[in-house]
């Protein structure tokens, strides 16, 4: 990060906001910076007030309009950071704001530098055109490589080394420098030793902090999906997209994946499977929550979510319900100042112009919800449409759901339980399935077909309930999404091996 601050003190930028985590390590950066460049620096906080951290000299400055005021006192070639100056930047005083307007005009001519290091982002307007706003990425595998060597140091252990090594970095990717020292410390308690998957559990809790995403485990394969075989096999060529080899071979990088469909088909199981037959971690994207209320707080989430599925790419992140997240985008400017507008506009340029390795698998139940732009092609690599299963499929998603629950399938009149559910979908037929298990507990007996059929006589499916909406999803999808199931009486082509 040093390189990307330099140029900005060098060329006599007055302002600059630093968005990150961990101030620790951007202060370090800051204090190489100072060095390369001959400048002094200087660091405040409201309990420390101003510092020379140079010979350790404080001025009681713990005001904000003080510590602006004392600023102007300084020498020539001086960068100074401002500690948590973001929170008193959210309904500012004007005069703080009319402060540190006039002191970052005299910085431009007098060689002095604001460097606001923060969280997130909190820039009025009246100072949004006066800051150069920097993002502070993550710790690569080089900086945590270097933990590992320290707290391996500390501890005695030997570092590893190689594919272990490579494990280790995998795993701690997308932590700040002090969570994965937490973490390569607690593994090293319980584990006596640096373990891949106690670290990637720390790191499942890292990112679920902030609510709004979340890493999934115990990953689903293909086999537990019934029927759709057209998105399996698309799915399965691009097994080994993030290699090595396919990066040699020139192959690029996809994009992700649109499923629609109609509720219960499994689309969210499709978005687990892929994952799994990627071999890449899979993180769950709450769309809902990415909007906060405060001022640039909804941006700042969309950039934290980006930053974070970068870093621990290769990746696939799944956003599920994607309609309710983005649906609202065209009227944004008249229910919440545009925000949702802005948020949709920087994801949709993100998908176009990534260049890291994250595969988005967005799901969606009402596509007519969509913005135009959101589904055309370029953004992701193919639209699929997942239908109500048809009788094989069915046959499939009831021998699952059988041997899901330890009993087998063969005992059970699979072809006339299909039958009986025709119009049914997979969640429904595994719920159907529970109910079952339940009667029988009751009875003390097994459930078998007999019972089975007699309940789901009882029970309404969603395509009977709902009929007009998905009659109208189904009709939509026709030669505008391709079919997840490949079409009856169509002959399959060469399959390629699991």
């Amino acid at each position: 990060m040093k390189h990307v601050i330099l140029p900005y003190v060098q060329s006599g930028h007055p302002g600059i906001y630093i968005t990150s985590p961990e101030e620790t390590r951007v202060e370090a950066e800051i204090k190489s910076v100072a060095e390369q460049a001959g400048y002094g620096l200087y660091a405040w906080s409201v309990t420390e007030g101003l510092v020379n951290t140079a010979d350790g000299s404080v001025r009681a400055a713990q005001e904000p309009l003080e510590a602006v005021d004392a600023i102007g006192e300084l020498g020539e070639n001086t960068l100074v950071l401002l500690r948590d100056f973001h929170l008193f930047l959210e309904d500012a005083n004007p005069v703080l704001l009319r402060a540190l307007k006039d002191e970052l005009k005299r910085c431009k001519s007098n060689g002095r530098v604001i460097l606001v290091v923060g969280c997130r982002q909190v820039l009025p307007p009246e100072l949004e055109r006066e800051f150069v706003v920097l993002d502070f990425a993550l710790p690569g595998k080089a900086e945590l490589e270097q933990v590992v060597a320290g707290i391996c140091q500390s501890a005695s252990q030997p570092k590893p080394v190689d594919e272990e090594l490579d494990a280790v970095m995998e795993a701690a990717t997308g932590m700040t420098c002090f969570e994965a020292e937490n973490a390569f410390a607690l593994s090293l308690v319980e584990n006596k030793r640096l373990d891949p998957v106690r670290i990637a559990r720390e790191k499942a809790q890292v990112v679920k902090k902030s609510g709004i995403l979340e890493l999934i485990d115990n990953l689903p394969g293909l086999d537990a999906i019934g029927g759709l075989d057209l998105l399996k096999e698309w799915l399965t060529l691009r097994r080994d997209a993030f290699s090595r080899r396919a990066v040699e071979y020139g192959l690029p990088t996809p994009k992700g994946l649109l499923i629609i469909g109609v509720p219960g088909t499994g689309k969210s199981l499709a978005a687990k499977a892929t994952a799994s037959l990627l071999g890449r971690p899979l993180l769950k994207l709450d769309a809902g929550r990415l909007y906060g209320g405060l001022v640039g707080q909804s941006e700042g989430n969309l950039r934290s979510v980006i930053q974070t599925a970068e870093v621990i790419a290769p990746c696939v992140l799944w956003i599920d319900e994607i309609e309710k997240a983005f649906a609202g985008s065209k009227s944004s400017g008249m229910t919440d100042g545009g925000t949702s507008s802005r948020v949709f506009g920087s994801f949709l340029s993100w998908m176009q112009e990534k260049q890291s390795p994250v595969f988005v698998v967005a799901t969606a139940n009402d596509v007519t919800q969509l913005p135009p732009e959101f589904l055309r092609k370029g953004r992701f690599d193919e639209l699929f449409f997942v239908d109500l299963p048809n009788q094989e499929e069915r046959e499939a998603i009831w021998a699952i759901q059988i041997s899901k629950y330890g009993r087998k399938f063969k005992s059970y009149g699979i072809t006339a339980l299909a039958k009986g559910t025709d119009g049914w979908t997979g969640a429904e037929i595994e719920q159907a399935y529970i109910e079952g298990l339940y009667e029988a507990f009751a009875r003390g007996k097994e459930p078998d077909t007999v019972n089975l059929g007699a309940l789901l006589a009882t029970q309404v499916p969603l395509s009977r309930l709902m009929s007009e909406p998905i009659t109208l999803l189904r009709q939509w999808a026709k030669g505008r999404a391709r079919p997840a199931t490949r079409p009856e009486g169509e002959k399959a082509g060469r399959r390629l091996a699991a």
